[in-house]
């Protein structure tokens, strides 16, 4: 197989879109068939700093696609042999007011917006070490 992409932040925070018209921080909706960012959020948030994006991203796209665990490992190498959109483009930062946190060891955390946690990364700083974070924002969600 060739060359792995990887989707994965380290000690970075991603901030709500600039355009986002999320009053705040808001859980997305469930129906029958769970859209992606629901599926995102119900396994970020039960499970905090457990999963890399790189985790997330291909456990919500082989759930969905029914993919057997047996066969998990081989698409997995496969999903992740061409480039795949990061978390900047999550409607968690879009539309539903969540900031995304990567630690040092890229695994994920969910912030609301408005939040003293959200602020502290927001502004560049972890509220837990103090130290520096590294903050970029979610992709418009809007075109101009």
């Amino acid at each position: 197989m060739g060359k792995r992409h990887t989707i994965c932040y380290f000690d970075t925070f991603i901030t709500v879109s600039p355009d986002s018209a999320a009053p705040g921080a808001i859980e997305p909706p469930v129906a029958a068939k769970p859209s992606v960012a629901a599926m995102t959020f119900e396994m970020i948030s039960e499970a905090p700093y457990a999963y890399t994006s790189d985790d997330v991203l291909f456990t919500v796209w082989a759930d969905r696609k029914e993919i057997p665990e047996a066969e998990r490992g081989q698409a997995r190498e496969e999903f992740f042999a061409k480039p795949k959109a990061c978390f900047r483009t999550s409607d968690l930062g879009k539309r539903y007011g969540w900031g995304i946190h990567s630690d040092e060891r890229g695994r994920v955390a969910l912030y609301a917006m408005g939040s003293a946690e959200y602020e502290a990364f927001a502004s560049g700083t972890s509220p837990f070490t103090g130290g520096p974070v590294n903050v970029k924002a979610a992709l418009r969600a809007t075109r101009r």
